[in-house]
């Protein structure tokens, strides 16, 4: 196997599989990325055995075809400290050692044989759903802060994929919670069929918004029993998703929470930050008290002080105290698109919820805390 490519396109691929590789593995193979040369096109492939990201490059100079897997943090490491735009020379010189050269530097990488590398069939029959790149990663964005890290119940650490209707309508909606707080958000969608719910991994669902974030191809999404595949133009991305039911997540969203607060989510944001400096650990809760025409908000912590702040907000109802974890108020009010957060009381003890007036289609759900 001997090729010549640019520095930059190669590199652009490492980056995406280091996100993939998982870096401590039982099995050394899973530690390298497979390169491999045919018909032209020098394809790369990675896998922690969940995900499969695969990608195809054409633009290169091909000598002689061939295949190898070797380290991918090395091969990204080295790529990363040559200079930019730089031609690469490959040479495989024998089964385990490739030849890497690139203007006055040379290196020998270390090689595992490709028939230890996992192979994988492609079964995905069902048809193709072709989606908007920008509005998908909006969807993502908005509900992955949400996601678990709860081992004992797996079927929270992602994001549920199903359909929804509304208003005649047909809806592609992401839900995630950990049970303090939930995040939904849905894109329009009308050339759907037969798409079976599922929950799609947390690591697959980070990987998906840095390959998203980073290519202006058309998305599509094609689902088999148990597994999902992403393809953008020349990339794909494959991935098991989490076998278990996703609680009825609906029976928690308030529907008769009528004490409304309206505060610019800018000022909000800002304050909270400055009011939880004095907490170290960021453990303490940020406490509101709520008036018609203000929000005193206050972080009292034992170890190191208490900090309190007061904006300007309208609020309809008498005065109400509640409190809740600063960090998971700033992660909602950051993906609020609109300049106010609408805020939805029953009491100081129920489920809150929280609008976005700009994105009629996406919605938060946030327990209080006891202080």
């Amino acid at each position: 196997m001997q090729f010549v490519v640019k520095r930059d396109i190669l590199l652009k691929s490492l980056n995406f599989v280091q996100g993939v590789v998982e870096k401590k593995n039982t099995l050394p193979i899973l530690s390298n990325v497979l390169l491999q040369l045919k018909d032209k096109k020098l394809s790369i492939v990675a896998t922690d055995l969940d995900i499969v990201f695969y990608d195809e490059i054409s633009d290169l100079k091909v000598i002689n075809e061939g295949s190898t897997t070797t380290s991918a943090a090395i091969l990204y490491d080295i790529l990363r400290k040559i200079s930019s735009n730089s031609e690469l020379n490959f040479d495989l010189k024998s089964e385990n050692k490739l030849s890497l050269k690139s203007e006055n530097a040379d290196f020998n990488l270390l090689c595992l044989p490709t028939n230890n590398f996992p192979s994988f069939a492609d079964e995905f029959e069902g048809q193709e759903t072709v989606l908007n790149n920008n509005r998908f990663l909006k969807l993502l964005n908005k509900t992955k802060m949400s996601i678990s890290n709860d081992d004992t119940r797996h079927y929270l650490n992602g994001i549920f994929l199903h359909l929804t209707e509304a208003h005649g309508r047909n809806f592609l909606t992401g839900v995630a919670t950990d049970s303090h707080r939930l995040s939904s958000s849905s894109l329009e969608i009308d050339n759907i069929k037969n798409f079976s719910s599922l929950i799609l991994p947390r690591k697959t669902v980070f990987q998906l918004c840095s390959l998203l974030s980073e290519s202006d191809e058309q998305l599509a999404m094609q689902t088999s029993e148990n597994k999902i595949k992403f393809s953008l133009g020349s990339t794909k991305l494959i991935s098991k998703v989490i076998d278990g039911k996703f609680p009825d997540y609906k029976k928690v969203v308030p529907t008769t929470n009528d004490k409304t607060l309206v505060v610019s989510s800018k000022d909000f944001i800002n304050s909270i930050e400055r009011v939880a400096s004095v907490s170290l650990d960021r453990k303490e809760g940020v406490k509101l008290i709520i008036n018609k025409d203000n929000v005193q908000l206050s972080v009292n912590s034992a170890n190191s002080g208490d900090g309190n702040e007061k904006i300007n907000a309208d609020f309809n109802s008498e005065n109400l105290n509640i409190s809740f974890n600063s960090k998971y108020l700033i992660d909602i009010a950051s993906e609020v698109e609109d300049k106010n957060l609408k805020m939805n009381f029953k009491d100081s003890v129920s489920p809150v919820l929280i609008e976005d007036i700009t994105d009629k289609n996406s919605y938060y759900v946030i327990m209080p805390m006891k202080i």
